[in-house]
């Protein structure tokens, strides 16, 4: 299925809408300690998908980042990656070719490759995991997400990750609407707080460099309030500061901040990548709550994601249902109010290099699921 795969320089990476899929990202990763390798594939177009009968190939490519787990072994992991999306039917039999074809390109102490894939579930069309009110109930077991995942597959390889790192579970904005047909399709609270905020003088504002401890200490109070990790300020400036403009898939990045009479309330990173504009993190004031900032800044970030061209926006990450246990639940019941429509993705899965090692390298992990790649 796989025709040929090569190394390929990360500056010629294909543009993409996939942030964590572009040079922008792996020079954020460059900068974090993290190396990547970047690879091009080519497949017949017939391959891909079940009703073609194109003879003609696809050449795609995909980056890596290699993941060091101890002195001796790493792991290749491949962020919302794969791009290209082949019928269900095909995507493990692509996935386990792809793998093969990997495994010589690898470092030698590479234990297994790990997809992050932003592909629809299986089971976002299924009708039996809803429930009669449109609810979605989530995937089945472990077990028979395998199965039918390694579908067509040679070696029945392909495993179900323990945990899934990048979020699988987002809303998404048709940015081609006008502005009117926005606010528009927006639940009725969600409207009244965009233009209640106005109304309360919210300002919206571009930082920089210089004023990233305004983002910070709003950060640091976010983590306090939902208990969540802290990562270092030099996590943000490297997010912030990292460029790619030299090369084929570069990011442009914006740190906004929402504010009443200098007072900062809340902050998000908003990132452009090809036509999609990405909120990929958020943080907000334990005060002064009632001033619905984080409402404007939304709002905001969709205006100036239109005005740079985007046809999509992607809020990055919610509960998978409206289930109120759900530690995300209050970020599903925010972010849906704008309107968009709820994707699921495929989640992260595993094709073990080295079976040994990759069972004890799993089973730590499933002790500690506060090891994170992304």
């Amino acid at each position: 299925m796989i025709a040929e795969i090569e190394d390929k320089e990360i500056k010629q990476i294909y543009q993409t809408s996939i942030i964590q899929q572009t040079a922008y990202w792996s020079e954020v990763k460059r900068l974090q300690g993290v190396t990547s390798k970047a690879f091009n594939f080519k497949t017949k177009i017939a391959d891909l998908y079940v009703d073609s009968e194109d003879s003609a190939y696809f050449i795609g490519d995909l980056l890596i980042l290699i993941q060091a787990i101890d002195q001796e072994h790493s792991i290749a992991y491949v962020p919302y990656g794969p791009e290209i999306e082949p019928s269900v039917e095909n995507q493990g039999y692509f996935l386990e070719q792809l793998s093969e074809s990997l495994r010589s390109c690898l470092p030698k102490n590479c234990i297994m490759i790990r997809y992050d894939l932003s592909w629809e579930s299986h089971w976002a069309k299924d009708d039996d995991c809803y429930d009669i009110n449109g609810n979605w109930l989530g995937v089945p077991d472990k077990k028979i997400q395998e199965i039918r995942f390694n579908f067509n597959t040679n070696n029945w390889n392909l495993r179900k990750a323990n945990t899934d790192i990048l979020p699988s579970n987002t809303i998404f904005m048709d940015l081609r609407k006008d502005e009117d047909s926005l606010l528009g399709a927006m639940k009725a609270k969600t409207r009244y707080n965009v233009h209640l905020a106005k109304r309360k003088g919210v300002n919206i504002r571009s930082l920089g460099m210089d004023s990233l401890a305004i983002w910070y200490d709003l950060y640091k109070q976010t983590a306090v309030r939902n208990n969540f990790f802290l990562h270092d300020v030099s996590y943000f400036r490297i997010v912030l500061s990292a460029r790619a403009n030299d090369t084929l898939s570069p990011a442009d990045v914006h740190l906004l901040v929402a504010e009443v009479e200098g007072k900062p309330l809340a902050a998000m990173f908003l990132v452009v990548s090809a036509n999609r504009g990405t909120y990929l993190y958020g943080a907000s004031a334990t005060e002064n709550r009632n001033y619905m900032a984080t409402y404007a800044l939304q709002w905001r970030a969709m205006q100036i994601a239109k005005e740079k061209g985007c046809t999509e926006y992607d809020f990055f990450g919610v509960a998978p249902q409206a289930d109120e246990s759900h530690p995300m639940y209050g970020l599903y019941r925010f972010k849906t109010g704008f309107g968009g429509e709820i994707f699921h993705r495929m989640g992260c899965w595993d094709y073990p290099l080295d079976n040994e090692k990759y069972k004890y390298y799993t089973s730590m992990e499933f002790k500690n699921q506060s090891y994170h790649l992304s």
